[in-house]
């Protein structure tokens, strides 16, 4: 799905064309949201591989929710208050499955504790000290098996010595400094695509 987010930039045009072509280069449907009232921000999207949870925040409203949950009508959507921080995946993400990564703050737990009660499915839970180091990258990689980037221990060493506690996981630590600056993490210079065929 490409989306908008409110105010758009020039910069923010030329990276939607760029996904766009991408997506079209590997023959992946792609739903446009063209309702110029909805805001949907990446980082408000969590898909678990069950369902999605989209955080209303600053830059994402209801209505971008409704038309994400239109595009894929076999998967429930429920949507979370975002009370602290820039968007959802600021203080979580998948980090395996069935296991959300979230941070220890009061507005992450009030957001964790609305996905459970809106979810069908029972998460297991990795808690970090710090909201930001929830954001973490999940991959299943042929060969190599759980494969989870997260957090350096320079940047934030509790954090990391929870994820030091996933055995079954291989662990790469990557910094996330320069994108802070921007109120960037990890996730947002991400895009999975589950098809290995192509890439």
């Amino acid at each position: 799905m490409v989306a908008w987010r409110g105010r758009v930039w020039r910069a923010v045009l030329l990276q939607t064309e760029a996904m766009k072509k991408a997506l079209t280069d590997l023959d992946l449907n792609i739903v446009e949201m063209t309702d110029e009232s909805a805001t949907l921000d990446g980082g408000d999207v969590l898909f678990t591989g069950r369902e999605f949870f989209v955080g209303l925040s600053k830059r994402t409203n209801r209505r971008g929710a409704e038309i994400l949950a239109d595009a894929f009508k076999d998967y429930a959507v429920s949507t979370v208050p975002v009370l602290g921080g820039l968007h959802l995946k600021s203080f979580c993400s998948m980090a395996g499955p069935g296991l959300i990564a979230i941070g220890s703050s009061e507005a992450a737990q009030k957001a964790l504790k609305t996905m459970q009660q809106m979810s069908d499915h029972k998460y297991d839970k990795l808690t970090v000290p710090d909201d930001i180091a929830a954001n973490c990258i999940y991959m299943n990689l042929p060969g190599k098996g759980h494969v989870l980037l997260h957090c350096t221990p320079e940047e934030f060493p509790e954090s990391a010595k929870v994820f030091e506690k996933l055995k079954d996981h291989m662990l790469i630590p990557v910094s996330n400094a320069e994108k802070m600056k921007v109120d960037g993490a990890l996730t947002c210079c991400s895009v999975l695509i589950n098809k290995p065929d192509k890439v």
